[in-house]
């Protein structure tokens, strides 16, 4: 155990649920109080038994999406618990999830509800409708045309000038996914496809096709949490349990750019190229975990499009810069392999609803650790990372232990 290791940091998962992923066409909060209803039976708690609700907001759904946790709470039946609702883009669920813990590790509340749950329109995300010229997401749409697809193609493009990777091998990546997905009953593409499945489907931007490209899809998740004392005194012995939680912001200078900033830091005088905000994102999980990506058994990463997975194997530590595609290649990240990569599917295989897809990438952490994940169990997982990357500088990452 590293020395910055802080057992008392840690809080206890007593239950996960999750609602499939697809295009339902129905209210958000339908799914958030299926997975919550879920969670709460497999943790086998009261709903009186919660002191703080943590709901994940979705932008697309209203006032009632703004203020999810009162939404959610009133969904489930209002009870005095405590609420807060937080925003960070993709990286919002885990916002809900440190938001739950600060409850519990301040002794203010013993167990905490965290949800997420959206309703996503038909086509790929973009702002929201009319002019706002001092915002600059709708600036990068408006200026640059830099769509979602478009700025995964700029990353990949990026990969191939400097560490000459192909378009075969983003295509892999999702081969493998696709393999993984098969098994997940709760994913939304759980057809296999083979490499030219893959070449074969429509280019959207190039070098990236339509199956390398994550869907936006209608889902929910929730997880019930608790004081590691709380847990053992109420018939939980051996939880799973989250032993780090990472929502850094970036340093300057920040050398990528990241949109939808429109340029990168000035580094030429400050800058050092060996770090980026991406890195830190993980690094400080680890930190707070104690342990390194050596330690990893596997890990549920932020598969955009298929080329921004293998920037996570670097950014996480699985390997050294432009060494991704080895790993691939090799074997390492697949069912069998060294450290399993996306071994629900990914998001490639649900697809994007914002607030809940880091609380779902926990919910798969904890049933692999739980050894629950049927034939996409991870033989021997004790130690996953999850890790989600959202716009205006807010990353998580979440290490859950058994």
């Amino acid at each position: 155990m590293s020395a910055n290791r802080n057992p008392e940091q840690d809080i206890a998962i007593l239950g996960v649920g999750m609602h499939p992923w697809g295009k339902w066409g129905r209210s958000f909060v339908e799914y958030g109080v299926a997975a919550a209803h879920e969670a709460i039976a497999d943790a086998n708690v009261a709903w009186g038994d919660i002191g703080f609700v943590s709901g994940a907001n979705t932008v697309r759904n209203g006032y009632p999406g703004y203020v999810s946790g009162s939404t959610f709470a009133n969904a489930l039946g209002f009870q005095g618990a405590s609420m807060a609702s937080s925003y960070s883009a993709c990286a919002s669920g885990v916002t809900a999830l440190q938001a739950a813990r600060a409850q519990i590790l301040a002794g203010l509340c013993d167990v905490a509800l965290v949800v997420g749950a959206d309703t996503t329109p038909k086509g790929f995300l973009k702002p929201n409708e009319g002019d706002r010229p001092d915002d600059t997401d709708w600036l990068r749409f408006h200026l640059l045309g830099a769509t979602n697809p478009a700025y995964f193609a700029i990353y990949a493009r990026r990969r191939m000038e400097l560490y000459g990777d192909t378009p075969n091998d983003f295509a892999q990546v999702k081969v493998k996914n696709s393999r993984h997905a098969v098994h997940n009953p709760r994913a939304r593409y759980t057809k296999e496809y083979d490499i030219e499945d893959v070449n074969n489907s429509p280019m959207v931007a190039d070098p990236l096709r339509l199956l390398e490209i994550c869907a936006t899809s209608d889902g929910g998740a929730a997880l019930v949490v608790s004081s590691m004392e709380w847990a053992q005194a109420h018939g939980h012995a051996s939880p799973a349990r989250v032993t780090g939680i990472s929502t850094v912001s970036p340093t300057y200078p920040n050398s990528i750019i990241e949109l939808p900033y429109l340029a990168s830091d000035s580094w030429a005088a400050t800058g050092h190229g060996a770090m980026t905000f991406k890195d830190d994102i993980a690094g400080s999980a680890y930190a707070q975990a104690g342990i390194g990506p050596e330690d990893l058994d596997f890990a549920e990463v932020y598969d955009l499009s298929s080329a921004y997975e293998l920037d996570w194997y670097e950014h996480i530590g699985l390997c050294a810069p432009g060494e991704a595609a080895r790993l691939l290649r090799d074997g390492d990240t697949q069912l069998g392999g060294r450290v399993p990569v996306n071994p629900s599917g990914g998001l490639g295989a649900f697809g994007e609803a914002v607030p809940a897809q880091a609380i779902a990438q926990v919910c798969e952490l904890t049933w692999q650790v739980r050894n629950q994940s049927g034939p996409r169990q991870v033989d021997g997982a004790h130690v996953g990372l999850s890790i989600n990357h959202g716009m205006y500088g807010h990353g998580s990452a979440v290490i859950v232990s058994a």
